[in-house]
């Protein structure tokens, strides 16, 4: 029965800090965007420099 009495005020300070971590995460605008990151996947950062330094004289083979 004593370990009630340590288990739940644990529980309310677990329960306070989730509680401000989402306020925090509310207030600094991490929701607002959410689409973005998961189409920035599919586009390639490097597509301009791969097409245009590669020549069809590179490709030969010995």
């Amino acid at each position: 029965m004593n370990i009630i009495f340590i288990l739940i005020p644990i529980a309310i300070l677990f329960v306070v800090i989730a509680v401000f971590v989402f306020f925090w995460a509310i207030r600094s605008e991490q929701f607002e965007d959410l689409d973005r990151q998961g189409s920035n996947i599919l586009f390639d950062e490097d597509a301009t420099s791969t097409t245009t330094s590669k020549r069809p004289s590179d490709d030969h083979q010995p």
